[in-house]
Order: structure tokens, then sequence, then C-alpha cells
């Protein structure tokens, strides 16, 4: 079948009318292009597609899966250090299952972002039971003591070791490692036949409680019994249990004052280490709760409470140490197989407990800039340094939103050097007591720090950090440890806008957990945030949907629970 030439309206002058001008339908005969003129055709078209390809920015490109990852730079933008507990298996792999397994499974993220999971290489190899504090590794080192002996924390038979005291209040710390019953409180002489003049309070406190637990009153008139070289008077007898933080405090309240003791001189009696004294050496700054400057005015007697469950106690330690040493082995077992099938995690020569992470911390940096290529632990089979342009630090139980870090880090440009980029807290109050105890740190408040959940930090002050690590002393936490760092730098503070609930997900929920649904809705205050849906079983509820919001860093926030019927 023969098509039809096409016919084209045109504007011609008509046989019929030379005068007129009209439109006249009729076959028009097509001349071939020549390659001059295409060419000046398509030039405007060619110009307009280099200048939109140009104009596309990379992040579109990737997002939407254009591009090639042969492309990318070497350099990481971002390198994510997740921190790590050793026995944290099922943690890691809910990460792995979710954020982690989308970069992994996107190409395009494979070398813009890099993720290490940071491990103590050395278990705590003492016992839980026999640890002075579930924070740390220290062995809580007791021995036996004979039933219902009351024992004195010192005594002073040589009066020549007192001098006067140049304060009104003396003040002593002290930890409860087994429980105790204090049953009398005493006072040094201070007359000029070492009897006692004027009057002094002697009063026990709960670390920052306001109310004593016990007082007792020294007077002229009144001076108690003398014993050992000091005053001594009963008190009600209260039972102090493990973890008692407490505070002996001697105030003088007329001009005769108090006797103090050469600290070097004397030696307290811990009952066999159930107390544990603080500092009372000369010269200890006082804590900035502290009710009077460390030293001894006096003392207290006691006695061990409950000795059949302290020998109980000591008797079993040799077989604890026998479980504790197997579950290591086993333990480093598990981490070396995880280690070698996921190649993601760096051991760091620390032991992994509570207190060792701010060292756990400056290890890694350490691993990123300073350590050779070749460096090897014992369980990593290839470790060695990263080039990033940035740091995120984050924790084993949050959610990290990828996408969006590394589009504000594009949009805010906060790739630049000595960033800080975080949710800042300031003025924040040194805690004296509980998990966060600080004792190393005078001050009353904090310098300013991003809360240890997530923050950002660029290159150039994880160098530094890590080469004046060995400078760096270590606080009760990585959050407030770095915040005491970095004030002696000064770093640029991008402050973290939107809002985080850092509750701690679930642990129990981890195992059996699928990604269902993820998307994007607004907050009351227009604030973005991303939705998270998770699918989990339970033996109570056939199916439970889990809902978690995150943030631009990151999320610990399990909002709750809904429980939905059956699929």
């Amino acid at each position: 079948m023969t098509r039809a030439r096409p016919t084209l309206i045109t504007t011609q002058r008509c046989a019929s009318s030379r005068r007129s001008v009209r439109l006249c339908a009729q076959p028009v005969k097509r001349r071939r292009p020549s390659m001059r003129s295409a060419a000046a055709a398509l030039f405007p078209c060619v110009i307009a597609v280099l200048l939109h390809w140009f104009g596309w920015t990379e992040r579109t490109a990737l997002l939407l899966g254009f591009g090639s990852a042969d492309n990318q730079k070497a350099v990481h933008e971002v390198l994510v250090g997740v921190l790590s507990a050793r026995h944290h298996h099922e943690l890691r792999q809910a990460i792995r299952d979710t954020w982690l397994g989308y970069l992994k499974h996107h190409p395009h993220f494979q070398k813009r972002v890099m993720v290490k999971f940071i491990i103590g290489e050395h278990g705590c190899s003492v016992p839980e039971e026999d640890r002075e504090d579930p924070y740390s590794c220290s062995l809580l080192n007791l021995t036996e003591t004979a039933a219902g002996q009351e024992m004195a924390i010192l005594s002073v038979p040589d009066t020549s070791a007192l001098v006067p005291s140049d304060v009104s209040a003396v003040s002593l710390d002290f930890k409860v490692l087994h429980s105790v019953v204090i049953t009398q409180l005493g006072v040094f002489p201070n007359g000029p036949r070492d009897d006692f003049k004027g009057n002094v309070t002697v009063r026990l406190f709960q670390v920052d409680q306001e109310e004593p637990v016990v007082t007792a009153r020294f007077s002229t008139l009144s001076p108690g019994t003398r014993v050992g070289g000091m005053f001594y008077k009963p008190v009600e007898q209260f039972i102090l249990p493990k973890g008692f933080e407490g505070t002996l405090l001697w105030e003088a309240q007329d001009s005769t004052g108090l006797m103090s003791v050469n600290t070097s001189a004397v030696h307290l009696n811990n009952g066999g280490g159930v107390l544990k004294f603080g500092s009372i050496e000369e010269g200890t700054l006082p804590h900035r709760s502290a009710l009077g400057f460390p030293g001894l005015a006096g003392g207290f007697t006691f006695s061990v409470y409950d000795v059949q469950v302290l020998s109980e106690l000591l008797r079993g330690r040799a077989g604890r140490q026998r479980i504790r040493a197997a579950q290591l082995r086993e333990e480093d077992q598990a981490l070396r197989e995880e280690s070698i099938r996921h190649g993601d995690m760096v051991f760091v020569d620390v032991v992994d407990t509570y207190r060792n992470v701010p060292l756990k911390l400056l290890q890694f940096y350490k691993w990123l800039v300073l350590h050779p290529i070749t460096s090897q632990t014992s369980f990593s089979r290839s470790v060695g340094n990263a080039d990033f342009n940035l740091l995120l630090k984050t924790d084993d139980d949050c959610y990290i939103d990828v996408d969006a870090v590394l589009l504000k880090t594009e949009r805010k440009r906060l790739s630049q050097s000595s960033l800080w980029w975080g949710n800042f807290r300031q003025n924040w109050a040194v805690d004296r007591v509980g998990k966060w105890q600080e004792l190393e740190y005078a001050s009353p408040a904090y310098p300013a720090f991003a809360c240890g959940s997530g923050y950002v930090v660029s290159r150039d002050l994880v160098e530094w950090l890590a080469s004046n690590a060995q400078h760096l002393k270590a606080y009760q936490g990585e959050d407030v440890s770095m915040g005491i760092w970095m004030a002696a730098v000064g770093p640029r503070k991008y402050q973290e806008l939107r809002r985080s609930l850092r509750l701690r997900l679930d642990r129990t929920l981890t195992r059996h957990v699928n990604v269902v649904h993820v998307h994007n809705e607004h907050s009351t205050d227009g604030l973005e945030i991303s939705v998270l849906v998770f699918l989990t079983f339970s033996p109570t509820h056939q199916y439970e949907t889990l809902i978690m919001f995150t943030c631009p860093l990151y999320a610990r926030s399990v909002i709750g629970l809904i429980h939905t019927p059956a699929l």
C-alpha cells in the first residue's frame, strides 16, 4: 500500500492572482537538509542538554538511581562510628537489617558513607557480682570479717599528728561496697591537755541529700567517750546498703575550731574492703557539692552487716571466675565470627566497660587517622586508615537517617573544617552520684556538649583528638568528655534544631524486625519527621506495629506499640 505524500499549508502566491497572497493547499517537495544546517539546528539543543546535566546535582542523580558508583569520590563524605558493647550482637544485627542494610544495597552510597562498629577488644574478666559497680571492671576486693566486730576507720595514738584546721568545715566522702552499720561518730581532741573544748557538730549525709542520716554534737560539757585518741558518741544505727555514698561532715560552731590530722601519717581502715574512701590528701580540690574541704577532723566506728552473705560471696568467687573465663572465650569466638562475616567492626585496645567509653572513642579516632593501613587486630582481618570528610558518632541503639544527614550537609554546606554539629546541652549540672557520677571534674557545670546519641565532627577535629589522645583526660561519659576536650579547641558549633525523642529501642524487640513502611510527616510545629513502621512478632500478640520517629541525625525513639490484628 502506497502512502500519500503529506500536504503542507504554505504561504505563496497563487497563479490565478499575482497581486494577492492567500493560503494554498498543495504538495510541497521535501529537501534533504545539509550537514551544516543540521548542526546549526542541533547546537542549541546540545548546549541545553549540557547545561541541564551539569546543573543536575549529584544528590538528585544518586537518589534517583542515576550515575555510576565508579565516578564517586574515593573519600567518604561521612564515616559513621557506632559505639557498641561486645555482647550487643542483636543490636548490631538490627542496624545491619535496617539503615546499614539500606546503605549496602544502594550502590551510590557505598563510597559516600562508611560504617564501623567500635568494640572494646577486651572483655571484663571480673564477674558482675564481684565488681565494685556495674559500670567499671574494678574488683570488689573483700576479705572475711568477724561477725559483730566493731571497727574504727582510724586511731590516733599520738596526738602530735594533729594540727589546727584552717577551715571550719571538713568532710570525708566514702562509698559502701558491702552493707555496714555506723555505730558511733567521733571528733579529735582540741584542748591543751588532749581534752575537748568548744562546740562541734558531726553529721552523716547521703550524698545530694539535705537531711542528715545521723548527727552527734560535742561540747565542752558533753565531749563523749575518749577511745584511741578520739572522742566518740553513739548514734542511732542504720544499715547502709551496698552502693550507699555518704559524706561525714565536721563543723565548728565557735572560734575554738577543729583539729585535723596529717593524712600521710594515718591509715584508714576500710573493714576488709567494705568501705571506699574519697581523697583526703592536702590540696585536694573540693567537689561542687562538697559540704566542707576534704580532710579528717575525726572518724566513726562501724560493723559489717550480714557477715554470712559476705562469706558466701567470697566462697563462690573462684567458681564465678571460671564461669566468667569460659564466657569470655565464647564471646571472643562469637566476635571473631561476626567480624569475619560482616567486616564492619573495629576492635580497640580497651576493656569494654561503660566507664571506658571515652577511651574507647579516642582509640577509635587514633585508628582512623594515625594507624598505618597494614595494622592488624586480633579479630579484624583488614583495618587501617579511612578517608572521610565528616565523622558521625552514634550508639548501637540509634537509627541513622542517612539521606537527611547527606542532604543537610549539602544544603547547609556543613563540610568545612572545625565543625561540630549536634544537639547541644548548655550549663548541664555535674552529677555526683549514680551512673553519670563525676568525681574528677570540679566545676558545677559542664561546658557545652552534644548529646551522645549522635553528633558530627569534621576530620580536622578528629585528627586533633587522635594526636592529643595521650594528654586528654577521660571523664565519666564520652559526651561530656567530648565537650571538655572541645572547649580547648573552640570549634564552630552547629545546633540541631529538630526535636529528637531519645528513648532507647527495646532490645527484646530487635530479634524479628522487618521494615514494612517508611514515610515522612510534618509535626505540629512544621518540622519534617520520618516515621518507620516495623512489624514484629511477639508471644502475646501475633503481630505488633512498632513506630519509630527519626530525626535528621538519629533517633532512639520508640513512640509506642500499636497492636494490630493478625495479617
